[in-house]
This record gives C-alpha cells, sequence and structure tokens, in this order.
C-alpha cells in the first residue's frame, strides 16, 4: 500500500522575542534608508535618481527569489491593468515620501507616512468596506491631535514663515504618499489577492524601476536625475539603496515565520529609529512639543495594530 505523500506545511515561527527583534532591526533600516536619503539630497542627488537605484537593486534581489523559487511569472487574466496601477501608485508614493523626506525631518515624513492606517480604513469604507468601530475612530482622532501638535499647526497659523519654507510641500507630500500607499493596499487586498506575492512584489519594483526611469529622461521632475556633488552624497546613495534592498528582501522571506498578525506593530519602531539616525546622521532635532505630538501618533498606531488582534 502506498504511503500518502505529505501535505505541505507553513514553516514554524521564529520564537517571539526573535521575531519582534528581528522586525525592529529591519524598521530601522528602513528608517536608514530615509535618512540616507537626506544625505544624498542635502549634496545634490535628484528624487528620480535615488527612487531608480533603490528600485532597480530591490527588483534584482526579487528577481534573484523568483529564480530561486522556481516562481511562475505567468499573470492571471484581469490582472493586469490592476498591476500596473498598483505599480505606477507606489512610484507615486516613492516620489511623494522622498520629496518629503527632502523637505521636512525624516520623522516627521514618516509620521506623516503612518496616516496610511487611517487613510485605508476611511478608503475600505468610502469602496463599501465595513465602516470603523467608534473605538477605531476615536483612536484615529487621537492620532489627528497628536499630528496636529507635532506639526505645531497653532505656530503655522501664527505665523506661516515659523516653520520654514520646505514646511508646507513636505507635510503635503508626506500626506500624499500615505494616500497613494493606501490605495495600493486596497487593489492588492480586493483585485490581486489571488496574484503570487512574489511575482506581485517584483512586478511592482519592475514598474515604478521603469516609471522613475521614463520621468527622468523626459525631464517631468527638474534636476530628479541629478548626480550628488561631494563622497557623503554617492555614500547616501549607496546605503539608501543597500538598507532598502536588504530590509525589504528579508522582511518578504521571513513574512512566513514572522506572525505578522501579532507582531506587525514592531514596524512601528521606524520613526523612533528616524529620530535617532536623524540626531546623530543629520543634526535634526525636534522640541519637546514635536516630541510630545509624535508620542501620541505612535501610541495610536500602536493601538489600532494591537487592537485588531482583539
Amino acid at each position: 500500500m502506498s504511503t500518502p505523500s505529505a501535505e505541505f506545511t507553513a514553516p514554524a515561527p521564529f520564537p517571539r522575542p526573535l521575531a519582534l527583534a528581528l522586525m525592529c532591526g529591519l524598521a530601522t533600516l528602513f528608517a536608514a534608508n530615509h535618512v540616507s536619503a537626506r544625505v544624498a539630497f542635502d549634496a545634490g542627488a535628484g528624487l528620480l535618481l535615488a527612487i531608480v537605484l533603490r528600485s532597480g537593486v530591490a527588483t534584482l534581489a526579487l528577481a534573484a527569489l523568483v529564480v530561486f523559487q522556481r516562481k511562475s511569472l505567468r499573470m492571471l487574466a484581469g490582472t493586469g491593468r490592476w498591476q500596473l496601477t498598483v505599480g505606477l501608485l507606489v512610484a507615486v508614493q516613492s516620489l511623494c515620501l522622498y520629496s518629503a523626506v527632502a523637505r521636512i525631518p525624516v520623522v516627521v515624513a514618516l509620521l506623516l507616512m503612518n496616516t496610511l492606517p487611517i487613510q485605508l480604513a476611511l478608503l475600505s469604507w468610502a469602496l463599501g468596506g465595513s465602516r470603523p468601530t467608534a473605538r477605531a475612530a476615536l483612536v484615529m482622532g487621537v492620532i489627528l491631535v497628536g499630528l496636529v501638535v507635532v506639526l505645531d499647526v497653532p505656530a503655522w497659523l501664527n505665523d506661516p514663515e515659523a516653520m520654514g519654507p520646505g514646511w508646507p510641500a513636505g507635510v503635503a507630500f508626506g500626506l500624499a504618499a500615505a494616500t497613494a500607499f493606501a490605495g495600493a493596499l486596497w487593489i492588492t487586498e480586493h483585485r490581486l489577492a489571488a496574484l503570487g506575492s512574489t511575482l506581485r512584489s517584483l512586478l511592482t519594483m519592475l514598474t515604478v524601476l521603469v516609471a522613475m526611469i521614463i520621468a527622468g529622461g523626459l525631464g517631468l521632475v527638474p534636476g530628479g536625475m541629478a548626480l550628488p556633488q561631494s563622497l557623503p552624497g554617492w555614500a547616501g546613495l549607496v546605503l539608501l539603496a543597500l538598507c532598502y534592498a536588504v530590509a525589504f528582501s528579508t522582511l518578504f522571506i521571513c513574512v512566513p515565520r514572522l506572525d505578522m498578525a501579532r507582531n506587525a506593530p514592531a514596524m512601528n519602531m521606524e520613526p523612533v529609529a528616524a529620530l535617532i539616525l536623524g540626531y546623530l546622521v543629520l543634526g535634526q532635532t525636534l522640541s519637546p512639543v514635536h516630541l510630545a505630538g509624535g508620542a501620541i501618533v505612535l501610541a495610536g498606531i500602536l493601538f489600532l495594530g494591537l487592537s485588531k488582534q482583539a
């Protein structure tokens, strides 16, 4: 009598302390990517050039993973236009977030990007999803209050020039980045769920890469492909690409063993790491009021992440 073939079993999750430590380390690498980008931008590097390098290295890493895992490259019927839309939205998100990083402190840009859970919940509701619970709505309100504090809106109202000329555009770009990524996540969940995650990620990064090369070739962003004018600028470009590729690839490979449902809130370490690295590398500091607002935002986001498990 033949023995039944063994069924596929998911890999055992890492011990929780190891999973949390790994996710905090990855969040720090993502923060280092943004701090490195600011170093490159301060040295004259173009936004598009930074994204081309970052997405190019990530594309190579994902392509190697596809080859190693022998994944199929076949697209499912009807998914092509949605996948293209996701790639373009992630391209917009990348450009907007780096534009914010180039204008305002890195930690503030990331806090604005962390309005993503609010924007995604509201977008899902607007497109026919479930309405946010009263508790979730209350926490979202607290997060918005924290943003008002960290952005020092009263100071803006009293003196529009108090925060510097780059702040209004930087804040707008940070919020726009979260909006674009919320749209990409909604499409991924509702229109591309059946598409393999490896292929989806590869096509997304490839779309970002091609879109940025085309934008650079057409000169759509003034100075977008400018080269850095100093050695630290070149080092920033190299480090932003390496930090992002290592963090993205490691996270992607380890996701089955990280128990994301329980441990995802650990990724909120990114703004904290950005605050520390921004101070050590860039000399960026925030006032006690800004720090208090950031703490409110992070606490609210952490609570939202944990409450999903209740």
